[in-house]
């Protein structure tokens, strides 16, 4: 029924049949009227072209989309707590790439991703500033952390302590010992003498030889260094006889105050054409640069024992150095005290107390012997005490300064079996 008689087409109205009208059947009554068809396309919003740049658009605001979600969640990772509790060391060879490098990080569970490590570092433009070295990786440093102390080159250090005293051997076996170091021991050993006494800091890597090499090379600068400043008229011939002299003093004490007093005695000696008679030597002579066994005294039969070290035997200084000679040795030796002392034994409580003359040496040596007696009953009081059958003392009785006689021989340190 139409309610606009005006026939207006107001909205809800149909509008005013112009037209003759149709009889319709029920059933046509009833079929839904066809609604409003769509406006035709364009020519334009058919073309392909514009379709492919549509999807050209679509694809890359997608991709724009998961790039800066990839970056916004990569970053979270990359500055986030790792995933190592206890923290680890870590190892860079040289010439490791950063892929390796990220590789070996995520397997021994430092970060969480390669590929985010990776990238990380190569949007900070670090591809090529890792450095090659021995890391300690704190606990739950992120993967940042890692990159910068992987840049800063500041690696896990070792030391490789040399002291003073030590024999060549003795030297070239601590180096051979450090599990930090590379590379095979040289098959030719520097002569005696000639290795510095001091402390090497290194990298894990660092190579056998140039911990030698660098031993050598400081020696020598040192000694050169010493020697060039000697007091004037050193009854030595060369400066192979001054680390010679140095050795043995380095040997006889490790007291600082009375370093130069020792060296004052040899010199004393060498300038009178006295022989030297220092118990290190008889060492030397005996086991070489190994070294005495601990539990191995200096028996008197030692003494008269004839090899090429034995001062007791021999005039003048050995043929090479006894052991690496430190800076304070090498100092005494250079520039002794002004002294006319010619001997010297050992006080019972880790000094020495000197003397010009025999007669004084001998005073020096009974009250060392009594001492030594005194301390020997002790001893056998205790061991009495504790099983009731002391050991019998040996035939051949560790030395103790004296000649076996009685009287003494005047030797330089009179306390021979205390050196070691």
């Amino acid at each position: 029924m139409n309610t606009n008689p005006s026939g207006n087409g107001e909205f809800g109205q149909r509008p005013a049949n112009t037209g003759p009208i149709v009889p319709k059947t029920a059933s046509e009554a009833l079929r839904p009227e066809a609604g409003t068809p769509p406006p035709k396309r364009s020519r334009a919003s058919r073309s392909q072209v514009v379709v492919f740049m549509n999807f050209v658009i679509s694809l890359v605001m997608l991709m724009v989309l998961t790039a800066g979600a990839a970056l916004y969640f990569g970053k979270q990772e990359f500055t986030e707590p790792g995933p190592s509790a206890n923290g680890d060391t870590f190892l860079v060879k040289p010439n490791t790439g950063v892929q390796d490098i990220a590789d070996q990080l995520e397997r021994r569970g430092l970060i969480s991703d390669a590929r985010v490590f990776r990238l990380g570092v190569r949007a900070f433009g670090n591809d090529s500033a890792l450095k090659a070295g021995e890391y300690e990786i704190k606990p739950r440093a992120s993967m940042r952390d890692i990159m910068e102390l992987l840049k800063s080159g500041k690696s896990v250090m070792y030391s490789l302590t040399i002291p003073e005293g030590l024999t060549v051997d003795q030297a070239l076996q601590r180096i051979a010992d450090e599990p930090a170091l590379s590379g095979d021991m040289p098959a030719k050993v520097p002569p005696e003498g000639s290795l510095a006494t001091d402390t090497l800091r290194f990298t894990r890597g660092a190579t056998r030889q140039q911990m030698i090499d660098k031993l050598v090379a400081d020696q020598k600068k040192l000694v050169d260094e010493v020697w060039q400043r000697r007091a004037p008229d050193l009854p030595l011939a060369n400066i192979e006889d001054f680390v010679t002299l140095a050795s043995i003093v380095e040997k006889e004490t490790g007291r600082g105050d009375e370093r130069s007093r020792v060296a004052a005695v040899f010199l004393n000696r060498l300038a009178k054409g006295m022989r030297l008679q220092s118990d290190p030597t008889i060492i030397y002579g005996l086991f070489g640069g190994k070294g005495k066994p601990a539990d191995r005294p200096i028996y008197q039969s030692d003494i008269q024992k004839q090899t090429p070290y034995n001062t007791y035997v021999i005039n003048g200084l050995p043929p090479t150095p006894i052991a690496n000679p430190g800076r304070a040795a090498l100092e005494a030796v250079a520039n002794p005290s002004k002294t006319d002392d010619l001997y010297f034994v050992a006080d019972g409580t880790g000094g020495h107390v000197f003397a010009a003359t025999l007669d004084e040496h001998n005073e020096n040596v009974a009250r060392y012997r009594a001492l030594q007696k005194k301390q020997a009953d002790d001893a056998a009081k205790a061991a009495a005490g504790a099983n009731g059958t002391p050991e019998k003392p040996a035939a051949d009785k560790p030395a103790d300064g004296s000649d076996g006689t009685g009287g003494d021989n005047g030797d330089a340190g009179g306390d021979a079996g205390d050196a070691q």
